[in-house]
Parts: structure tokens; sequence; C-alpha cells
């Protein structure tokens, strides 16, 4: 009876104690995006809303700091269709572009040289740190010379740092 008692006693000692400890972290975007200028539509024709300043628009401005070089992509989508309109009863036509602008450091002009378009999505390789401005236009034209109704007419362009 002694030796049964023995071996148990032995074989709950060698098994240990076992626990399991979390550890929990939090990361941060190292790319912050700021709107600088909102957007409006200029009506230099009937059938024509625009955002260049030539139209009469303002040029959306979006503001990208980048902490960690090579760490994001930016991906700027100009609108291609209205988020508030009155009705439309035509095809409306949009048309669109993104381009680094002003930039706190030279070497971010490799920005627009190396930017990747599809449909209307741009796309930029954040390879330098610093700040640079982005500025995106837009453009609709409704119908064949065809006018837009009068009303308020609201877009959105989308701004968004991808991490790598």
């Amino acid at each position: 009876m002694k030796q049964p008692l023995i071996l148990l006693t032995a074989l709950m000692a060698c098994a240990g104690a076992y626990a399991t400890t979390p550890i929990n972290g939090t990361v941060e975007s190292k790319c912050i995006i700021t709107t600088d200028t909102d957007g409006v539509y200029g009506n230099p024709s009937g059938d024509a809303l625009s955002t260049e300043p030539a139209d009469g628009g303002v040029t959306p401005i979006i503001r990208y700091d980048i902490v960690t070089a090579d760490a994001y992509v930016a991906k700027i989508t100009h609108p291609d269709s209205f988020s508030s309109s009155p009705s439309l009863t035509d095809t409306v036509t949009w048309t669109g572009d993104s381009e680094a602008g002003q930039m706190s450091d030279s070497t971010m002009s490799a920005f627009n040289t190396s930017k990747v378009e599809y449909n209307n999505t741009t796309e930029f390789d954040l390879s330098v740190a610093g700040s640079v401005w982005f500025e995106v236009t837009s453009e609709a034209e409704y119908g064949y010379e065809k006018a837009f109704p009068a009303g308020n007419y609201s877009a959105v362009v989308t701004a968004e740092c991808i991490a790598q």
C-alpha cells in the first residue's frame, strides 16, 4: 500500500504548475490623412460640373502626413457618382485625376511618376516621409449637350492609407 501512495505523490510533484499569460498591443497608423480644402463644383456650361478653378470650381486637397516611409500606399478615389443630386434621367460621364501637389520633400515628386491609375482610383507608393498635399479633380458631363437640372450636387473623394 505504501508503494502506490509514494508513486502517486511523485507523479503529482512532476506535473508542475502551468499558466497562460496574454500579451496585448495597439498599433497606430504612421500615416495621417486630413482634408485641407473641400471641393466645390463649378458649372462652366449647362452640361458640365467641374472642380477646376478655371471652370469656377475649387479643387479638393487632401494632406497625407507620412511618419514611416515605405510602409503605406495612398489610395485616392475620385467620384464616379453623386452622393446627392436632383433626379437625373440621363447618363453622367465622370473623369478625374489625383496629383501630388505641394510637398515637404522634393523627392516626393516621384509619387506622380510612379502612380498607378485604374478605374477612378489612383495609388501612390508613399516611399518618402513627410507631408504631401494631393489635389483631386472631378468632372461630370450630363447626357449629350443636356443641361443638369437645377439643384445641389454632392460627390465624395475617398482617401485611404493602406499598410504594405
